[in-house]
C-alpha cells in the first residue's frame, strides 16, 4: 500500500501537481452548505454537466459514499496570476488543473487495482462541451470527474488536514483534487 501511494504521489507531481499528500479519509469534512454553492450557480455549470449538481447525485448519499473510503491522496495545483484581477489566468489555471486531473485519471485507471473515487475541480472538463447540454448521455464516463464541492467537501479544511495551504499568496489561485481509496 505504501509503495502504491509513493508511486501515485510521484505520478501526480510529474503531471504538474504542486503538492501531494495522503491522509486518512475520515479526516475529510463534509457539509451540505458546500453543495449549496453549486446550486447558487456561481461557476455557471449547475444543470449543464452530468458530473455537476443536480445530476451528479443527492448530496447526503454522496457524503455517505465518502465515508466508505479509508484513504485519500490529495493534490493541488497552484496557478500563477498577473494580478488579483487576472480572471483569464484563473480560468487557464482551472483548465490546467482539469487537464492534470484527467491525465492523472488515465494513470489511475491503468495502475490502481483497488476501488477508488477521483474528485477534482468543478465542471468535469473531460469534454469541451458536456453532452448534458444537448440532452445526450455522457460521452466519456470513464473520464468523468465530479468536484469535491459536489460531494460536500470542505476544501479549505481538506487543505489544512493535508498540510497544504488553501491560499498560496498574492497573484496565485489554488485548485484541489482527491482520490479516495478503499484498502
Amino acid at each position: 500500500m505504501e509503495k502504491m501511494f509513493e508511486n501515485l504521489m510521484a505520478a501526480a507531481k510529474e503531471l504538474g501537481a504542486s503538492n501531494v499528500s495522503v491522509i486518512a479519509a475520515d479526516k475529510i469534512e463534509t457539509d451540505t452548505r458546500f453543495r449549496d454553492m453549486c446550486a447558487a450557480n456561481s461557476c455557471g455549470m449547475y444543470g449543464k454537466c452530468w458530473m455537476c449538481p443536480p445530476d451528479v447525485g443527492e448530496i447526503n448519499a454522496l457524503m455517505a459514499e465518502l465515508k466508505t473510503y479509508s484513504h485519500a491522496l490529495v493534490y493541488q495545483y497552484i496557478g500563477q496570476l498577473e494580478d488579483s484581477y487576472d480572471f483569464e489566468g484563473m480560468i487557464e489555471a482551472r483548465h490546467a488543473m482539469s487537464r492534470l486531473s484527467h491525465t492523472f485519471e488515465k494513470h489511475l485507471s491503468a495502475n490502481v487495482p483497488v476501488k477508488y473515487l477521483h474528485l477534482s475541480v468543478g465542471g468535469c472538463g473531460a469534454c469541451e462541451v458536456c453532452a448534458k447540454q444537448e440532452d445526450k448521455p455522457c460521452v466519456h464516463p470513464e473520464l468523468a470527474l465530479a468536484s469535491l464541492e459536489a460531494y460536500g467537501v470542505n476544501v479549505s479544511r481538506l487543505a489544512a488536514v493535508s498540510d497544504m495551504k488553501y491560499i498560496n499568496g498574492a497573484n496565485t489561485v489554488t485548485y484541489f483534487g482527491a482520490v479516495l481509496f478503499t484498502l
